[in-house]
């Protein structure tokens, strides 16, 4: 079982053995969110499954339950400009691209993990540890011989994905400001510096961060080969940044809630423990002006 990262040669052997696995392309561009079906249609690893950020690992915008509890069967489970889907919409979507619980998941994009640590954490999320990142991308599997397909994939046959109990914790606003002065909780934001110090906010209404975030851009996991950093260096670089806090009550975040993952996945590399994800990150926060915003 692969739970974190795994190289391109290690798909290959499981792909050679004839292992129960599934490939998710991920790749998606903010800026123009058609640009990712168009690359995967280009090239991808041959049978991945396509997964859009805004088609199927996001919900339609509505008001989640409290703490993520649906109010509906069709509410999201966080708020944000990419909110979560429910788990039983996201068990839906699994089933119809023909996962099932005995497979072991690949996820990939080729924009520097930025997009697939979403079904990554998506997936643990579901109860599902057997899913891993491929590190360094479509460009490292290429780079490793890897054979690419162009144009579309058949379906698959539907599968019954079944829930398991959550592997992964996911934290909501209300929270977050409950615990904003204990010194058990720390919120790390995954933005660029500008962003987080409100020089600039090029998405959201309000520029700043969370009273008290650190900062850590998601983009200093990776290496100049676009492969995550080593363990140990990963490790120091983290109780450098925490200076004695706690790695357990890191709640990590961003603009929407999805580079704020590779921060989180960073971490697990790490051999830290797997910390919180508050979802609906700054673009939910930001939403209502009763929340304190910090500036510089």
């Amino acid at each position: 079982m692969y739970t974190t990262l795994i190289s391109a040669e290690q798909l290959q052997a499981l792909q050679h053995e004839g292992r129960r696995l599934m490939v998710f392309d991920c790749s998606f561009e903010l800026a123009q969110p058609q640009a990712g079906d168009a690359q995967y249609r280009e090239a991808h690893i041959p049978g991945a499954v396509r997964a859009d950020l805004d088609r199927h690992l996001s919900a339609r915008h509505g008001a989640p339950g409290r703490h993520g509890t649906p109010v509906a069967a069709d509410a999201p489970a966080s708020g944000g400009r990419h909110p979560l889907p429910n788990r039983e919409k996201f068990a839906i979507w699994l089933s119809d691209a023909g996962f099932a619980n005995d497979m072991q998941a690949v996820v990939y994009d080729r924009q520097g993990t930025n997009y697939c640590g979403r079904l990554w954490w998506m997936l643990k999320w579901a109860g599902h540890e057997a899913a891993a990142v491929l590190d360094g991308g479509l460009q490292a599997w290429q780079a490793a011989g890897g054979d690419v397909a162009a144009g579309q994939e058949p379906t698959h046959f539907r599968s019954n994905f079944e829930l398991k109990p959550p592997l992964a914790r996911l934290a909501d606003a209300d929270e977050v400001l409950a615990h904003l002065d204990d010194a058990a909780q720390t919120v790390l934001d995954a933005r660029a510096p500008a962003r987080y110090r409100g020089e600039t906010e090029p998405l959201d209404p309000v520029a700043g961060h969370i009273p008290g975030a650190l900062n850590r851009p998601f983009s200093a996991n990776l290496g100049p080969d676009g492969r995550f950093k080593p363990p140990a260096q990963l490790r120091a670089e983290f109780e450098e940044l925490l200076a004695g806090r706690d790695p357990a009550g890191v709640v990590h975040q961003c603009g929407s809630g999805v580079s704020a993952v590779p921060n989180l996945l960073a971490m697990e590399i790490a051999g830290l423990p797997r910390a919180t994800l508050y979802a609906g990150s700054w673009s939910d926060w930001c939403s209502d002006p009763s929340r304190p915003v910090a500036r510089g």
